[in-house]
């Protein structure tokens, strides 16, 4: 029996150890007068997108080449590569940004890069601001009780607004910097005055920008220990509890007394990408009473797996409208994820809920300002 155990646990050992591949990246070539002592860098989906965690800095050889040995789970992975920030990102030949890079790893593999050119070689050329007129800032530092800090926030209002005196559902939205304005916006905003301008149902949007370095613990309910995604921030430390008592306690009641809102449970939502859509399924479940519905969009359940725990315990409270999108380019473990919580939610809640899946979608702005549009007709229909 003993000898059996011992077996099966070197069985399960080599399936372990097997599920991880060795990938060796080389920097074969290099723009035009490259800085000799640059410190070069990969971020990707891998590691929080940090363009400066030491973990994944290149080594320099004596010949000037770069290389890097990662080891990382099968599976598809997006990245670039910078000299220690975004500003220092690699770029086309006449500065012009590119795309992801990305990586589809099913075996051990060895990556050539050729780096065009690094983006703070270029004048800088500011982005217009695309905020329509409807849109305005509500605070630029905005008391946030429960995490001792302060925020923008930004709120849109409906055409007409100040000729009526007509109440207003109210959509709370995260990433307040991608909602409305592409010079604020880290790859593309949402669009999303544009959107409801058009819309014959109106409502108030509230956006909340998030907090930088502090955005992965905000947005996530629960304490993390994900090895790159960790080790990118100061704290692994999961304060996404707070954040949503802040939303619902703090937030709201400012919003519901100095705005012209409809404040019950059928007229107030919640929405987010990413970290915002794991943050706003949560909002859903810790406060079923206030949030009516939800907008979860590419939802990085990976990084906060106990949502599925709290799917089971708190989802039978929940009555709202759930929206589940996902993409097909976005990993291979976003759209089972996003199906296995509408699956879980299936089984405990009465809620009305849709599941939309674009297998071209990516991770990224422009693919949700493309489906901003059907949810939030989905939404108030």
């Amino acid at each position: 029996m003993l000898k059996q155990i011992f077996f099966f646990y070197l069985l399960l050992s080599g399936l372990s150890l097997a599920a991880q591949y060795n990938i060796h990246l080389e920097i074969r070539s290099l723009p035009p007068n490259h800085p000799s002592g640059a410190t070069v860098y990969i971020a990707g989906s891998f590691n929080g997108w940090n363009p400066q965690n030491e973990q994944y800095r290149f080594k320099k050889e004596e010949s000037g080449n770069y290389y890097l040995d990662l080891k990382l789970e099968p599976g598809s992975y997006e990245y670039k590569i910078t000299r220690g920030g975004w500003d220092k990102v690699e770029c086309q030949k006449n500065g012009a940004g590119i795309s992801n890079r990305v990586l589809k790893l099913n075996s051990d593999t060895t990556i050539q890069l050729n780096i065009e050119e690094w983006q703070d070689r270029f004048p800088v050329k500011p982005r217009a601001h695309s905020a329509c007129s409807h849109v305005k800032i509500m605070d630029t530092a905005f008391l946030i009780p429960q995490l001792n800090r302060v925020r923008r926030i930004w709120v849109y209002l409906p055409e007409g607004y100040d000729a009526t005196k007509n109440r207003y559902p109210v959509l709370y939205m995260h990433d307040g910097q991608n909602v409305f304005d592409d010079a604020t916006s880290f790859s593309g905003e949402w669009g999303v005055d544009e959107c409801l301008d058009s819309m014959k149902i109106k409502c108030i949007v509230v956006a909340v920008d998030n907090g930088g370095l502090k955005r992965l613990n905000e947005y996530c309910p629960y304490d993390f220990s994900l090895t790159g995604i960790a080790a990118a921030y100061s704290s692994n430390k999961g304060e996404g509890s707070l954040y949503v008592d802040f939303l619902a306690n703090t937030l709201k009641p400012f919003i519901d007394k100095n705005y012209r809102t409809l404040k019950n449970k059928n007229n107030t939502f919640v929405a987010g990408s990413s970290m915002g859509g794991l943050i706003s399924l949560y909002a859903v479940l810790k406060y079923p009473k206030v949030f009516g519905g939800a907008g979860v969009f590419s939802p990085a359940f990976w990084v906060g797996p106990k949502i599925f725990d709290d799917i089971k315990s708190k989802g039978g409270k929940v009555k709202s409208r759930i929206y589940f999108y996902a993409g097909g380019q976005e990993g291979e473990s976003m759209v089972p994820d996003t199906q296995k919580a509408f699956d879980e939610m299936s089984k405990v809640s009465t809620s009305k809920m849709t599941t939309v899946i674009r297998d071209d979608g990516k991770h990224n702005e422009p693919r949700w300002r493309i489906e901003f549009p059907a949810f939030y007709k989905w939404l108030v229909k």
